[in-house]
């Protein structure tokens, strides 16, 4: 069960359409309360779980392993404790974006650059926990282009980590706990002005937060029935940008950009075609690399507890992708980007590629192309 990468594509590959990752989730749960790890992995576990879903302490402990990772070839043995923190140092980046604007109730009016202005809708966005220490620069390119568009976008007071971190790791009281703070946050803002959507530009996020019901089913009312209305309102960015019909402003940038679809997005929610249809309407030529259906080792905090099995995955997955010729990688989920990331092409979340071709500017690391740089 530790091994598997609950990457879902069981669930995309069953004839007999069998929820795997119900199972697995009850699975580690079971393990977690009844087996008693070796000490080292129990610490290790829990450090993870205390540390990943708040950004203050996630980005000290990044500053700390930034300032450590010259020493990792000093650490002694070859044993798993040992390995498992050569890969939590490698895994750490050499610089951190600034820091996101600080948690709280944020509403971001809607800018009709076009048309015949006024608001066309109001949704939340979850800011996310790790997301806001290591790539900031998704969300703001999400608020930029949804504002743009005429929608106005609330960061709700109280939502945080959706709970997926925890939960995956068999956690299950602390992953109920973040779910219902972002429950109780979201249907605030839904009793209150309403909400069309909640966006989601993590994948692995959005799987879970679409699943709140699920989590919710046994539990008394108010709450079952507020888990209900959230997993209603849940969309993929890729998802509601389709709804709500994304155009680009800019010309095409002549770029070939090779789409990696995380695990969590094309099994766990079944979104394959959207992502890549807003990128060709962007003007990008896509490429699809081969095995696109397999993980590519990031996996939550997989690539942290099974760094062997992740490096193996993510050496095949960019062999596939640097076959394809691409000036860059576009992913709709930070794991992935941080696990494909420091090889010798540009990753990027397919959100700011689209924020760029309309309007926006362009992402870092990413070649001008023809389009003009803003």
């Amino acid at each position: 069960v530790d091994r598997c990468l609950s990457c879902l594509s069981c669930m995309t590959t069953c004839p007999s359409g069998v929820h795997y990752m119900h199972l697995v989730d009850h699975a580690r749960t079971h393990i977690e309360r009844t087996y008693r790890r070796p000490w080292p992995d129990r610490a290790l576990r829990a450090v993870l779980a205390a540390v990943l879903p708040k950004p203050g302490l996630f980005r000290a402990a990044l500053i700390g392993a930034r300032l450590a990772r010259p020493f990792a070839g000093l650490l002694p043995g070859e044993g798993q404790t040992a390995r498992r923190l050569r890969a939590m140092l490698k895994l750490a980046p050499a610089a951190l974006p600034r820091p996101a604007t600080p948690a709280g109730a944020q509403v971001h009016p809607a800018q009709r650059v076009s048309g015949d202005g006024g608001r066309r809708g109001r949704v939340a966005l979850l800011a996310g926990c790790a997301q806001t220490v290591l790539g900031p620069q998704i969300n703001d390119a999400t608020i930029r282009l949804l504002t743009r568009m005429g929608i106005e976008v609330v960061v709700a007071q109280g939502a945080g980590c959706c709970g997926a971190l925890t939960l995956h790791m068999g956690k299950h009281d602390a992953g109920m706990e973040a779910a219902r703070a972002n429950i109780a946050a979201w249907n605030r803002e839904i009793e209150g002005e309403g909400l069309d959507a909640i966006v989601i530009n993590t994948s692995g996020c959005g799987t879970t937060v679409k699943d709140y019901g699920f989590m919710f089913r046994n539990e008394p009312e108010p709450w079952r029935s507020r888990a209900e209305a959230v997993a209603a309102r849940a969309r993929d960015i890729s998802e509601y940008l389709t709804e709500i019909g994304y155009a680009p402003t800019r010309d095409p940038a002549g770029l070939t950009v090779a789409y990696h679809a995380a695990c969590s997005l094309q099994h766990g929610q079944k979104i394959t075609g959207e992502p890549k249809a807003l990128l060709r309407k962007a003007g990008f030529a896509v490429a699809e690399p081969a095995e696109g259906h397999i993980c590519c080792g990031s996996a939550g905090t997989y690539n942290i507890l099974q760094p062997e099995i992740a490096d193996r995955l993510r050496a095949r997955k960019l062999a596939n992708i640097e076959a394809t010729r691409p000036d860059l990688v576009a992913a709709g989920n930070i794991g992935c980007i941080t696990q494909l990331s420091g090889g010798t092409l540009p990753v990027v979340h397919t959100i700011e590629l689209l924020d760029w071709m309309a309007g926006g500017p362009r992402p870092a690391g990413v070649p001008a192309g023809r389009a003009a740089a803003a």
